[in-house]
């Protein structure tokens, strides 16, 4: 068997035999070329694209939710505008429900001068 400390002079001579030939040189070249290439390609790191992948999941989840609720308020708008026909008070008051939960505070007051208009 051969003597650990000779196989590690071996190696040693060999990493400083490589350090200074020219394929340690090939590869200091073939790092900045690359390197080069890369930043004109406008690239983005891993951690930027799982990032905006987050949001777009986060957004998609988001605009579910808006067309559920558009949806529901649009059947809620069919059906009251059957009903307006038969009971226009009851009509006015499901008008003013379906605009306090769609958000628009000020549209039960809206409506009311509507109705009046009429």
């Amino acid at each position: 068997m051969l003597n650990q400390k000779v196989l590690d002079e071996v190696v040693t001579k060999v990493n400083e035999f490589l350090a200074q030939s020219p394929v340690k040189d090939a590869e200091k070249n073939l790092r900045v070329m690359l390197s080069g290439i890369f930043m004109k390609l406008d690239l983005v790191t891993r951690e930027e694209f799982d990032v905006q992948q987050e949001v777009l999941k986060r957004t998609r989840e988001k605009l579910t939710e808006l067309e559920t609720r558009v949806t529901e308020l649009e059947t809620e708008a069919r059906s009251d505008k059957l009903h307006s026909e038969t009971a226009p008070a009851e009509t006015s008051a499901r008008q003013r429900r379906t605009a306090k939960k769609a958000g628009f505070s000020n549209s039960a007051e809206n409506l009311d001068d509507l109705s009046e208009s009429e």
